[in-house]
């Protein structure tokens, strides 16, 4: 196992041969990643001729005559001391210091104008006033200094741009989120005090994709993450956000590794099932939308307001501050533009109060009386909670199976680890039990926390500076230490021994373990991930088994500190009769939609145990986001769904 996590430590390997530069594949370009990840920081690619692309992150200009050599100083006479013949010297002029000094200023401007990059995003182009009659003069050239990303990496490049190449005037061409293209050189950089040991020199504008500085959502100022959820289309462009996308992907690809490594088979279960449990999302093709329509345009007017209206107010309103923020505006424009926001938003919030109730009697239509026979499966169908019914079918016949897909829950919940959609890692493993369930749950965890930090190191070290100081400590010692197992029993009894903690919910045997019950035995007792299991059979799903003393089954959760349960596992119930007792006991009156569930008790039932790894939560604990819906691009939770 180890020689193969080797493999995957490194995604590309360094060029120090004279070959030209690896392309991006399918991208007739080079990735900053390639250049900029090597171990001399890209210093032995200088003089390659590469073709780049990117965003433009920050940027600044420099007149192309700042740089120009001084002229030399004015020379001083100084009359030779009088020999008291008959000839005179001829009188000399005369210059103060003070004159000699201010001769010198405009250069010493211009010089800390270009050590000092300028001071701002956008350069202060110079404006003449034309006397009557003069002739227009081509505009000043500049020299135009880019901070790109593309995406591959956390680090920027670079790149000189004479303002010449482009058609697009230098200001447009250097606004925060234009998309360039460039060939050039790769030198090094001018300035001693570069951040970087590479650069290019564009010799071609190839592409640039402008924006709109006045609607673009982003500025250079560092926006908190919940401002960025209402544009979560452009907020990948930021840089923690696309760290946080990468540390994703490295968790999706870790996934795949250890369980093909480990002789599980890939399966894909349906979204769409007819069987489930909880809250569930009902799929119909039988609502009808003229009736909708004629309840929405009744609901949505009030008062002479219109909701729509006022959330497009708020909206504009929105922009209109970022925009102040982004413009350095005096503070107290800003002050009055939050402050009619707050009005409008406070009119939106009463407005949709008062309309909900009616708009939820419009609308609300009981099952009981939709003829399903006649929707488009022919019966009730939902919104798939978990993979693992329909995975129990395939491990019957392959072994060890496993699926990766979108898992939906109906709760109307609105807190930081929660959402409507969210992703599991769900495998299903036949001849096996509870404890063999825990130990792939402890092993796959691990192999995940490791793996993030031997391929991810460089984001994982930008995203420590912005949410999390300790995640790399975290991870370091969740990796390499055992994790503590203990029974839900044990768990309760440590709960009620707490003399120090008030719990809002009464810790009792039975209850089932809250977020703060759960935070008090990690982040508190034991400082660490633990495993809990042996649950309540009341507190758990029908289909675990049933343990010996009636009253547990054997179920399990991997909990971790500040995030909460990451993993869930069971040893599902092989016994047919009591799998059919459980089916009837929780008041599934339709056991039709079971029977081929049942079937697999009935012929050839094996024991078989599985966990399931919410990948959100996976991504929660390994880089320290406070909340869940910065860690989905585009997250959907109760009552929000923007794109």
């Amino acid at each position: 196992m180890e020689s193969h996590v080797k493999t995957h430590q490194k995604e590309h390997h360094e060029d120090a041969s004279p070959n030209p530069i690896p392309l991006s594949k399918y991208s007739n370009r080079v990735e900053l990643k390639t250049l900029l990840g090597r171990s001399d920081g890209g210093a032995g690619l200088v003089g390659k001729r590469v073709v780049i692309g990117g965003w433009v992150k920050s940027s600044r200009a420099v007149k192309k005559d700042s740089l120009s050599p001084p002229p030399p100083p004015p020379e001083i006479f100084v009359p030779p001391p009088s020999s008291g013949g008959s000839h005179q010297a001829s009188p000399a002029p005369s210059v103060s210091c003070t004159e000699i000094i201010n001769s010198r200023m405009n250069i010493f401007r211009k010089l800390f104008d270009v050590l000092s990059g300028g001071g701002k995003t956008y350069p202060i182009f110079d404006k003449h006033d034309l006397a009557a009659g003069q002739k227009v003069t081509s505009p000043p050239e500049y020299i135009l200094h880019f901070q790109i990303s593309d995406g591959s990496s956390v680090s920027t490049l670079q790149v000189i741009v004479d303002s010449a190449l482009s058609s697009v005037p230098a200001t447009q061409l250097m606004a925060l989120g234009t998309c360039i293209v460039a060939e050039g050189v790769l030198r090094q950089p001018l300035a001693a005090s570069a951040k970087h040991l590479l650069e290019l020199e564009a010799e071609k504008l190839l592409h640039v994709g402008t924006v709109d500085p006045d609607k673009y959502p982003l500025s250079k100022k560092q926006l908190p993450l919940h401002m960025l959820r209402d544009f979560s289309h452009f907020r990948p462009r930021t840089t923690t956000v696309g760290s946080v996308t990468r540390v994703h992907s490295a968790l999706t690809l870790a996934s795949h590794t250890f369980l093909q490594y480990n002789g599980f088979q890939y399966v894909q279960v349906p979204v769409i099932t007819t069987t489930g449990i909880g809250e569930m999302f009902r799929v119909t093709t039988l609502l009808s939308e003229t009736d909708d329509k004629g309840e929405k345009n009744h609901a949505n007017e009030k008062d002479g307001f219109s909701i729509d209206t006022v959330k497009e107010a708020v909206k504009e309103k929105t922009r209109l501050i970022d925009h102040l923020k982004r413009s350095d505006s005096n503070r107290e424009a800003v002050v009055a533009a939050v402050h009619d926001l707050k009005k409008t938003s406070d009119l939106a919030s009463q407005l949709e109060m008062k309309q909900r109730p009616k708009a939820a009697a419009a609308t609300l239509i009981k099952p009981e009386k939709i003829d399903f026979s006649k929707d488009f499966f022919g019966c009730e169908a939902y919104l798939t909670v978990s993979g693992r019914f329909h995975l129990e079918s395939y491990a019957s016949a392959l072994g060890k199976v496993y699926t990766f897909g979108p898992r939906f829950i109906a709760d109307k919940i609105d807190n930081t680890r929660h959402l409507a959609e969210m992703w599991n890692v769900e495998t299903e493993i036949a001849f096996s039990e509870l404890d063999d369930a825990m130990d792939c749950a402890d092993e796959f965890f691990k192999f995940l926390c490791k793996y993030i930090l031997e391929n991810r190191h460089e984001d994982m070290k930008f995203i420590s500076k912005r949410s999390d100081k300790t995640i790399t400590t975290r991870l370091e010692a969740t990796a390499s230490s055992s994790i503590l197992r203990f029974s839900y029993t044990e768990a309760i009894s440590l709960l009620q021994k707490a003399t120090t903690r008030t719990f809002e919910t009464k810790p009792e045997w039975g209850v089932a373990l809250t977020e703060e019950h759960l935070s008090y035995l990690t982040d508190e007792i034991y400082k660490g991930s633990v495993i809990i299991h042996s649950y309540p059979k009341e507190v758990k799903p029908f289909y675990t088994r049933l343990n010996d003393d009636k009253k547990t089954v054997a179920a399990f959760d991997l909990v971790v500190p500040k995030v909460g349960v990451v993993i869930t596992g069971s040893q599902n119930e092989e016994r047919f009769e009591i799998m059919e007792a459980r089916i009837s006991k929780f008041g599934m009156t339709t056991k039709e939609k079971y029977e081929w569930y049942l079937d697999l008790r009935r012929h050839g039932t094996v024991k078989h145990s599985g966990i399931s790894l919410r990948m959100e939560h996976m991504l929660l604990f390994a880089t320290g986001l406070p909340d869940i819906k910065d860690a989905v691009p585009f997250p959907r939770s109760w009552g929000k769904a923007n794109n």
